[in-house]
């Protein structure tokens, strides 16, 4: 059983076809859905914990799948695991299309955040196994790059659609269209890969040579609850990446909940808006290509605290101007920033995390990270509320970025076993 990219070039690329295809179906939700909230859909306007109602129940029903997804992977595979999924996707472009009221849009997100919890978890799981310890950069890097190309893709598409079609008839088939290819493509051509994990504890030395900062004190093969206390506080280096996961979940709980909204107010269509937040996700998508591989030489832990500020400049600048150009540029500095920090803490915590537990330590980082979907959701529309303007929820998230970002930069060290090796053993 080999090991490596080149070794594994078919079901790679097939798991990133896997993964463009399930940011395509986040993608779809992105930007018609609540630009026409309240024409569509019945939100009043000003309405912003109605509004965000949609992004919560997104982020509590990903960020459980989350933590189940790496625990059950473990026991039934990544490729079954994938294929649920899919399953579970398959009514959301109905619910949306016959969608009488708002609680509709909220119960077909809750069915997506299973979807992408389940799915997006295996996709990523599935390339580490099958690839070796000093590839991890440049594979989380593809596989972010994949899925958020697909995310962008889908806003700028399903807002061309929406105009020639209608809002519901677009979703509908594009939905139907990407769920329907993607449940037959991992039901037919995907492979199973714990055969690979379980291959890397049995022979390490086949795989690397290097020696990574393991946490001490874990046993052999810990339950749930020692590998959720070790992530959540226990291993303050794990912590680290976990908070910093979660706070930058906020940024894009606000583009996707109230950057359509307010470009839409500021009279920009729907393929204007497309764009925008497209060029968001293009820029995020298409720099992880690079920032992950960079990682691999110059380390996580630098790239990650530097994006979190980054990122947070982004948001800041978008409400400070006004005009394609502006709003274009500001939401490409917010992707870039994304791009630097997004693929580095899933490679940073996959750095320390032992082959046995490496999928369930990947999916307790990703509960905590997709929480942050449902938590920021809550706290920019309590701040816009509060604040009485929807301005007030970019100042919000801006903030809660800074201020993370210093956190994991004094908690958390390099991770990268070549650059920061454990020291060996003394017999």
């Amino acid at each position: 059983m080999q090991f490596g990219l080149r070794a594994n070039l078919g079901q790679v690329l097939q798991q990133l076809l896997q993964v463009l295809l399930v940011g395509m179906t986040i993608g779809m939700m992105r930007n018609v859905v609540p630009a026409r909230a309240e024409s569509e859909f019945g939100v009043p306007r000003g309405s912003f914990m109605l509004l965000v109602a949609f992004v919560v129940a997104f982020g509590f029903g990903k960020g459980a799948m989350n933590f189940v997804a790496g625990r059950l992977a473990e026991r039934i595979g990544r490729r079954r695991v994938l294929l649920i999924g899919w399953l579970v996707a398959l009514p959301i472009p109905v619910l949306v299309y016959f969608a009488p009221s708002w609680s509709w849009i909220v119960a077909a997100t809750v069915l997506l955040g299973i979807n992408q919890g389940l799915t997006w978890s295996m996709t990523q799981t599935a390339k580490l196994d099958l690839t070796r310890a000093d590839q991890r950069g440049l594979v989380i890097g593809l596989n972010e790059f994949a899925g958020y190309v697909g995310m962008a893709i889908a806003a700028v598409v399903t807002g061309y659609a929406a105009a020639l079609m209608g809002p519901r008839e677009s979703l509908l088939w594009f939905g139907a269209a990407v769920i329907g290819l993607a449940t037959l493509l991992s039901w037919l051509v995907v492979a199973e890969t714990l055969p690979w994990a379980q291959a890397e504890v049995k022979a390490p030395a086949a795989t690397t040579s290097l020696r990574p900062r393991y946490p001490k004190g874990v046993s052999p093969r810990p339950g749930t609850a020692e590998v959720f206390a070790l992530m959540s506080w226990k291993d303050r280096r794990m912590a680290a990446l976990c908070q910093a996961g979660m706070v930058e979940k906020f940024v894009d709980a606000l583009v996707w909940a109230f950057w359509p909204v307010y470009l839409h107010q500021r009279g920009v269509s729907l393929a204007g808006i497309g764009w925008i937040v497209g060029l968001y996700g293009f820029t995020w998508g298409g720099a992880q290509f690079f920032t992950g591989r960079l990682s691999d030489h110059i380390g996580r832990h630098r790239l990650n605290a530097a994006g979190m500020g980054v990122c947070g400049a982004g948001v800041a600048l978008l409400p400070l101007g006004s005009g394609m150009g502006w709003w274009g540029a500001s939401a490409a500095v917010a992707g870039l920033g994304m791009a630097m920090l997004y693929p580095n803490l899933s490679a940073a915590v996959a750095d320390i995390a032992h082959p046995n537990w490496r999928a369930s330590a990947i999916g307790i980082y990703r509960f905590w990270r997709d929480l942050g979907y449902g938590i920021g959701a809550l706290g920019l529309g309590a701040a816009a509320a509060v604040g009485g303007q929807i301005e007030t929820a970019f100042w919000f998230v801006a903030a809660a970025m800074l201020l993370s970002g210093a956190a994991l930069h004094h908690w958390g060290e390099e991770t990268h076993p070549r650059l920061n090796p454990a020291q060996p053993a003394h017999p």
